[in-house]
């Protein structure tokens, strides 16, 4: 994904650069970077499209907004995960990775199914049996 924000941002680095030494004639020397030239690239591509040629900087600017905002949703969509839990996170809807475990069965269901019985069964939860540090993964010693 860098690769295609750098192949993005290059061109308009160049083109915008340009465009702003150009149009204040700060040209160091250069005629690449002359109010000269500046005038004669707009006015050329003016009489190739057929439009005043102070309106094409604008279509040029309209042209890079949309593009951006293109890799920006392309960027969005690839990282849609994790910007989800970012807001998630912001909202204060999760907490720091604790995770509740799901009822089998919501209590206001169960109440239903048991029908005359009334009364709610819950599953019951495994008990954690004593762990030492000395027992492997399934129970057995290390020695």
């Amino acid at each position: 994904m860098r690769y295609i924000f750098a192949l993005w941002a290059a061109p308009l680095i160049l083109f915008w650069g340009w465009f702003f030494l150009s149009l204040n004639d700060m040209n160091f020397g250069y005629v690449m970077l002359s109010r000269q030239l500046h005038d004669f690239v707009f006015n050329l591509y003016g009489e190739i499209l057929g439009i005043d040629p102070a309106i094409i900087p604008g279509l040029v600017a309209r042209a890079c907004i949309i593009d951006t905002g293109l890799l920006l949703a392309f960027w969005a969509f690839r990282r849609r995960r994790e910007i989800a839990a970012w807001i998630r996170k912001k909202r204060g809807l999760e907490t720091d990775s604790v995770v509740v475990p799901q009822l089998a069965q919501p209590v206001e269901n169960a109440l239903q199914d048991e029908g005359s019985g009334g009364r709610i069964d819950f599953l019951p939860t495994p008990r954690a049996g004593k762990v030492h540090f000395d027992q492997g993964a399934l129970g057995s010693h290390g020695r």
